[in-house]
């Protein structure tokens, strides 16, 4: 028989942390527009750290992180559960005490030097492949590295990277060997903001605020390579497959909460004499919502079960994704349908989840590279019909 129920120390912990995301962040919500609308950000950065030290000290501070690190290491389905949490506010806000999976990789030097500082919060790093050129194809980058001595010299522009404004240093993706290609042909460097690159903000349609980042003749110490020379194709794709089941879990909390907005306005909202929650066009739109959300919450959960459980989770999480994203976008719609004109003004945050959620199906994986690689592992056979579990 498959269990799918909570742990006590899960459920414990999810119901700590609903009831701090209610206090403490969805509080800050009439905040949050009123200062998009007036400087375009949501919170300042002092802000956003005293809400992650009030988590802290509520004990709520590097989830996935482990012990040895000053974490909780909790796993990846409790993280997809707290990904969950935070999903039901648009605040841009994330617990603190966790670091990118992949500096974990680094040297003890490294992390000294990066790692254990990010994990503190004092320092900011941002993760840098994407290119004008290259986006869901990642091999097509063309950043270059050449080796000058004890020294490399990067050059090239990365674009559309999260953070980027805000990081003090970049895990830089470039090609050092071009001859070789994405396997044994690019590297990951650790490049500080001091060594020479710049950043400018690329304003979008939504909360995401990325940025292009530029590299000219930014000198950087082969001290920094993270990992091996040649092999950072493959940090990147750690990097990328970590990620891919927190887009859904975010994504399910969002469309939880949209859809309990809808539920609680259709039944008191009154057109043609009746409540519009007994019109059968507004009763499918809701059912088809929630059958939506419940298929993509044990989908995502499926994949922090198989990644928390030592299973490769690439085809999972691609899966959950691909949903969670499409599902989102299609929630947010129905609700804005029903709140009909009031769902399209800035007077209910909305139209602020409808432009936030849109980006979920184009970072990290677009919807049709997600295709493309469910239907890659299927003609592989690395995927296969009919199993049931890992």
């Amino acid at each position: 028989m498959v269990d799918f129920s909570l742990s006590d120390e899960q459920h414990m912990v999810r119901t700590s942390i609903r009831a701090f995301i209610d206090k403490e962040i969805i509080p800050l919500e009439a905040q949050v527009l009123r200062n998009e609308r007036q400087c375009g950000r949501g919170l300042e950065p002092g802000q956003l750290r005293d809400l992650q030290l009030k988590g802290k000290s509520a004990g709520f501070w590097g989830i996935t992180t482990p012990k040895q690190y000053g974490g909780a290491g909790l796993g990846a389905i409790m993280n997809s559960i707290v990904y969950i949490e935070n999903g039901r506010t648009f605040v841009p806000f994330r617990f603190g005490g966790s670091a990118d999976n992949i500096l974990f990789s680094g040297t003890e030097d490294q992390k000294q030097e990066y790692l254990l500082p990010t994990i503190n919060g004092e320092r900011v790093g941002c993760f840098a492949i994407t290119e004008p050129d290259a986006g869901s194809d990642a091999t097509a980058i063309r950043t270059r590295a050449v080796r000058d001595g004890d020294d490399w010299i990067l050059n090239g522009e990365k674009t559309f990277i999260s953070g980027g404004s805000e990081a003090d240093f970049v895990i830089l993706f470039a090609v050092t060997d071009p001859n070789k290609g994405a396997s044994g042909g690019i590297t990951c460097f650790l490049v500080d903001r001091n060594m020479g690159w710049r950043s400018r903000p690329i304003p979008t349609m939504g909360e995401w605020s990325p940025a292009s980042l530029v590299f000219e003749d930014v000198r950087v110490p082969n001290r920094n390579i993270l990992g091996e020379l040649g092999w950072g194709f493959k940090l990147a794709m750690e990097w990328i497959g970590a990620s891919r089941y927190e887009i859904p879990s975010m994504a399910v909390g969002a469309s939880e909460r949209l859809l309990d907005m809808a539920i609680e306005y259709s039944k008191h909202r009154v057109s043609m004499g009746h409540r519009i929650a007994e019109y059968q066009a507004i009763q499918w739109q809701i059912a088809d919502s929630h059958v939506e959300i419940e298929a993509v919450k044990y989908l995502t959960l499926l994949a922090a079960w198989q990644a928390e459980n030592g299973h490769d989770a690439r085809h999972a999480s691609s899966i959950a994704k691909l949903t969670g994203s499409i599902a989102a976008n299609k929630v947010v719609d129905r609700v804005m349908q029903i709140h009909g004109a009031m769902g399209y003004s800035k007077e209910l945050p909305i139209e602020r989840w409808y432009r936030n959620l849109r980006v979920y199906r184009i970072y990290d994986g677009t919807d049709e590279i997600q295709r493309r690689t469910i239907a890659r592992n299927l003609f592989r056979g690395h995927a296969k019909l009919g199993v049931i579990g890992a």
